[in-house]
This record gives structure tokens, sequence and C-alpha cells, in this order.
């Protein structure tokens, strides 16, 4: 044992969770960690401008990396509660993260004291768990076994809070090195169940893989491709992941749904065997309504998490486990099926057929934009320029999520979105997060005017700390969305839905980064390049037609 000040203690208890890169913003509460942090060279600080975008950048590195993302919220109370609407973003996209965050003092709390806020409650139901350490001495311990479980099972966000008096006391404790902790192998599914699905396969007439996170977790993506050039299986993707498998490839289809193609959708009504590996199979995708599968469709169902299994469609066979795992057992126990001999033959030529002329149809409406631009000019010139290691960040506004399917994803994981949370001002904050994670790769962060309006004095943490992402800002002085809603069912009683911003390339380079302001078709492709080259925080806004919005939640609504 040593004896050693909490703010070192829990320094060291980073370093024995393998903690290498810290988010943080500054605060009274915390400093002691502070502290401790001037001497820890190995770690690399990230001061940040906001806690919610300091929560963003902590959850995209956890995408990015599978570790925990870290991020330290110095100040209890009000800076505490700035980051409920990043960890409700990491808890709904299963994304594992700690923060460690500070209360009043012991013999405070409860008696509404400076800064006190009931964070307990707060925080319940936006994280996996909320854990208040009670004695100095057990500080190093709750830090650990909140990594442990943030990367378990079904990850999510974990917060430890410490009273603010923990941090004065000196303990004696002993700290596990770093990788002490043994990591936790998923498991797949017995060979008889996996001869089962085979024969079910083998037996269809439409089988189709249908693929979602859980494939992205757990590195599944070679897995997922032998299974389906055995098979000769055309893969569909869950809304968010698009980037399972490389646009390119031969059997990919791309997205199902609203965020998706008529193609992948297509197929996906006409399976008649869907193995559904890592997806729950959610709203994004499906709208809970059945009539995205055939009704003759059996779907095998592969998830992490037992909850998950037949929770939203009966599933004919259920299977808890790591889906990329089962996707190699299943593609282990199969023989082979050459392309001209696939049962299947006749399907899968028109899927490649009707798959190349919807990137035809898809250049071609770019080639037609003129001034401003569509936002399917934007996607078209990334598709040429973005190098192939590109990993992509968006918001959730209209402009973004018509990109979702379209952005040319080949390195997986190259897609990081704000899935079911749906906020927008997360992109920004997410690529810088993402770029942290894996700085050898380009990072390009798509949003709205509205959106980056949010989260713009992020900026000055890019520049500061030298994360050169390219963001690209699609302003269409509105929040499209619900401009959009207006106009397909409000008659145009437009109100509130108008946004004025500033050239935001000109507050790029005021603040030390590079910036580029595009109008015209190929000059986004152009400042990419640059901004590529230039190696430097960049930020390209865009003009496009504040027309080219579209309505996703038809669902909801209806006409006046």
């Amino acid at each position: 044992m040593a004896k050693m000040g909490c703010g070192l203690a829990a320094v060291q208890a980073l370093r024995a969770a393998g903690v290498t890169k810290i988010f943080g913003l500054m605060g009274s509460s915390t400093l002691e960690m502070y502290d401790a942090l001037y001497d820890a060279k190995d770690m690399l600080y990230v001061g940040v401008r906001h806690e919610n975008c300091g929560a963003h950048m902590a959850d995209a590195y956890g995408r990015v990396t599978q570790t925990p993302g870290f991020f330290i919220c110095g100040q209890a109370g009000p800076g505490a509660v700035n980051m409920v609407l990043g960890l409700a973003a990491a808890k709904m996209a299963y994304s594992p993260m700690v923060v460690i965050t500070g209360l009043p003092a012991s013999e405070h709390l409860g008696r509404e004291s400076f800064q006190e806020i009931d964070q307990q409650t707060v925080f319940l139901p936006v994280t996996k768990r909320v854990m208040t350490v009670p004695r100095a001495d057990r500080i190093p311990e709750f830090i650990l076994e909140a990594f442990r479980v943030a990367n378990a099972g079904r990850r999510g966000p974990v917060v430890v809070q410490i009273p603010r008096d923990l941090f004065n006391e000196d303990i004696d404790v002993t700290i596990p090195p770093p990788g002490a902790q043994p990591a936790v192998a998923c498991g797949t599914v017995d060979r008889a169940t996996l001869e089962a699905v085979k024969a079910m396969i083998l037996g269809a007439k439409a089988p189709l893989i249908h693929a979602g996170a859980g494939i992205k977790w757990g590195r599944g993506t070679e897995s997922l491709l032998r299974l389906a050039e055995k098979l000769q299986l055309p893969i569909t993707t869950s809304a968010g992941h698009g980037d399972l498998a490389p646009v390119d490839h031969p059997l990919y289809a791309g997205g199902v749904g609203a965020r998706g193609n008529p193609v992948a959708s297509g197929l996906m009504r006409e399976a008649d065997v869907v193995l559904a590996l890592g997806t729950r199979l959610g709203f994004n995708t499906t709208r809970y309504k059945s009539d995205v599968f055939s009704p003759q469709a059996k779907i095998v169902q592969v998830d992490i998490d037992p909850v998950a299994v037949g929770r939203y469609f009966p599933a004919a066979v259920g299977m808890v486990g790591d889906a990329g795992a089962v996707a190699g057992a299943l593609a282990d126990a199969t023989e082979a099926i050459r392309a001209e001999r696939a049962p299947w033959k006749t399907r899968n030529e028109r899927f490649v057929k009707d798959r190349a002329q919807l990137w035809r149809d898809r250049e071609e409406s770019a080639a037609r934009a003129a001034k401003p631009l569509h936002p399917n000019a934007v996607f078209s010139e990334l598709r040429k320029v973005a190098p192939r290691d590109a990993l992509f960040t968006i918001d959730a506004g209209t402009t973004c999520l018509q990109s979702t399917d379209q952005l040319p994803y080949h390195t997986p994981p190259a897609l990081i979105a704000p899935l079911d949370c749906g906020n927008i001002g997360f992109s920004y904050a997410a690529g810088l997060g993402a770029k942290t994670a894996a700085p050898e790769r380009a990072v390009i962060s798509l949003m709205g005017d509205g959106g980056f309006g949010m989260t713009m004095g992020e900026m000055n943490t890019a520049v500061m700390h030298d994360i050169a992402t390219v963001a690209i800002v699609m302003d269409n002085g509105t929040w499209g969305s619900e401009i959009a809603y207006q106009r397909d069912f409000y008659n145009k009683r437009y109100i509130g839905a108008h946004v004025s911003s500033p050239r935001f390339d000109e507050v790029m380079k005021l603040c030390g980064g590079v910036g580029y302001f595009a109008t015209a078709p190929g000059e986004v492709a152009d400042a990419v390049r640059q901004a590529l080259k230039e190696r430097k925080p960049a930020v390209v806004h865009v003009k496009v037609d504040p027309e080219a919005v579209l309505s996703f939640r038809t669902d909801a609504l209806k006409k006046r």
C-alpha cells in the first residue's frame, strides 16, 4: 500500500483503467485531480468549452476505441447538469463512457447549499449507473468499477460522484497496474442452433442479412463479410450504421427505412428469412411497423442483450451473444456457395442492377445542382474527395439525415451519429472526440447552421489542442426539419423556423484555424481537399438550398 492524496489516487486509478486521453472542463470541485494531472505526462488533456460538448467528445472517443471515453466535470451542480444531453445520447447509443464529477462537501449535502442540485436524480434516467463514493479510501475502487461497468455487456455511460471534502484526505491504498483487469470475451451459441439457422437460410428463397451496431461494437465486419460472401447474401444495415461494410462491396445494399434507400428497404420487404445481427430492429429502421418485412418473413435475431431479442418483432430463432462472433461461427459452419449457383441468384442480379442505378441517379441529381447547392451535391463531392479511411460524424437535422446513406464509408467504424437521441449540436464535438481517438484518420463532421451554432465555441478547443477535423456546415438559414414540417403539414405558416448565422469560416479564422466558403459546384471538394492538406482545424461554410429539406417524421404528423 502507498499513502497518497485522493486527487493522485484518482489519477492513478485512471491510469490503471488504461486512460491516456482525458476530456475535461475545470471547476473547483475536482481541483485535486487537476493538480495531480499536472504531473501525468502520459495523459493527454483536452479542455473543452461546455460540459455537454465534452460528454459528446468522450462518447465518440468510446465508439472509435471501444474503450470508455473519459470526461472530468470540474464543477458540481451547474457544471454537472450541463452534461445531461451528452449522457442521454451516450446511453441511447449504448456508448461506453465514464464521467467523474464533484458533489458539495459531505456536511453540506441535503441542506440546499451553494450549487447543490440533486445530481443523483438528474443522472439516473440518462446513465447506465450512477455511483457516489462514500469514503475517501474507496475512490480508486469506484473509478475502476465504473470503467468495468461502462464497457460490460450492453455498454453505456457511468457517472462517479465524489463529495468535495473527500479529495482533501490522504489515503493508504493499493491500485492495480494497468491491464490488471482481464478482458471479458462475449460468447456465441451452440452448434445445434447454428445448424438450424443454416438450414433455415439454405431453405429460403430470398434470405438477407440485416446488420446493426452489434457488428460494429464487436468489430465483426470481417466475419459479417465472410458469411455474406459464403452464402451470397445481400447486407442491409440499420439506421446510423451504414459503415458496417465498405459501401463498394458487391453485396452491400445500405440502410433500411427513412434514413436508408429504397433498394435496401425493398430487399428487406421481399426477404423470407432475415438474419438480424446485432440490431434491435428499432424505431429509426422499422418505426415498429411490420410492413418493413414480408408477411412470410422469419426473423433470426442475435443481440448481446437478452431483452432486445424479440422485443419489437417475433423472432423465429433468438440468440444471445456477440453478433460478430455468431456471424463468424455461422460462416465456419457453412460451405461456400458460388454466385452463379446461389438459389437466390436472380434476386441478387436484380439487386446489383438496382443498386448501381441508385448510385447513378444520385450522381445525376448532384450534377443538376446549381446555386444554392442541393445537399446531394455536397455528398457527391465528399464521395469524390474523402480518403478511404475517412470517419464521418453527423447531426440529426434534415440535411444530415439525407447524408446518412450517401457518404463513402470504407473503413469501419466510419460513421458516428446521434442515433436514437436525435439531437443536433452533436456532430462537431463528436468529431473532435473521434479525431482525438484516431488522429491518423481524416475526420469530417457534417451539420446544419443551427446545430453548429450551438457548439461553435468548441472551435477554440480544436485550435488550442490542434484537433484537425474538417467541419462542413450546410447553411440553409433554417431549422430544417421543422420548416419542412411547417411546409408539408401546417400550410407554410412559418414561425421560429429561420436562423441567422455569421460566416462560420471567418469565425474559425479568428480562432486560429482555417476556413472556406463554398457556394458553387466543385467548391466543397476543393475546400475539403485543401483543408486535409493544411492539417489544421477547419470549417467549410456551404450555402445550401433552403427548399431541399425533407419531412422524415411523416408517421407523427397529419396535415392541418
